[in-house]
């Protein structure tokens, strides 16, 4: 019995000390075994599994990132849920396109959301080509998908344009308005995508490319 509590207690000790990754606000998330760790959420994946994790690996590396980080943008924008729409924005699909910008790919938001999942990872792939150069961690695919602008800026830096004020972009965003200023900075934005990476994951999400 001594030999029980002492072991609880051991085990207690260790998930108190298990986040605390510096510079990375990750690791609320579940904790997944070593041979489920082979790419983040495919098992989220509900059609075409197999042939949509590998062609997730071979977007990756024709973008030069990890798969995982795509993987991971994906399910925070979609759940991995090709059909997926935004009754507010229209917004469709893995990476909730924007009719705009399905239109500037030669598509749109209809196309997209009669594709089947492997064929949307081609448009996944066109938009963020442009990008290929600037995208060099986790945070920098998510931000080419939400708000390009904000790519490689500083953590402070305001989400806003000349033609969408900072509060719109806040009111139609709520999720990452962290502080409820009516304002979204960068770190706002990072904090809440890597909150619930898993344990596991934290030093994948966290490095960036050369």
């Amino acid at each position: 019995m001594i030999k029980i509590w002492l072991y609880i207690l051991a085990l207690v000790k260790w998930k108190k000390k298990k986040p605390g990754i510096a510079g990375f606000t990750g690791g609320d998330g579940p904790i997944i075994k070593k041979k489920e760790m082979d790419l983040i959420y495919c098992d989220k994946v509900k059609t075409d599994r197999g042939q949509f994790c590998k062609k997730v690996r071979d977007v990756a590396d024709k973008l030069d990132i990890d798969p995982n980080w795509l993987m991971w943008v994906m399910h925070f924008e979609s759940g991995l849920d090709h059909r997926a729409v935004n009754p507010y924005t229209n917004a469709t699909g893995l990476i909730q396109f924007m009719p705009a910008t399905a239109r500037g790919l030669g598509t749109n938001t209809v196309s997209l959301l009669q594709m089947d999942n492997l064929r949307q990872l081609d448009y996944v792939y066109l938009y963020l080509k442009p990008y290929r150069k600037k995208m060099k961690s986790m945070v920098d695919v998510y931000f080419a998908v939400f708000f390009p602008a904000a790519m490689n800026k500083p953590d402070g830096y305001i989400l806003q344009t000349s033609r969408l004020s900072a509060s719109k972009i806040a009111a139609q965003n709520p999720v990452h308005d962290l502080d409820k200023d009516g304002q979204i900075t960068r770190n706002e934005v990072e904090a809440k995508i890597s909150a619930g990476v898993p344990y596991e994951y934290i030093e994948i999400m966290k490095k960036k490319r050369v």
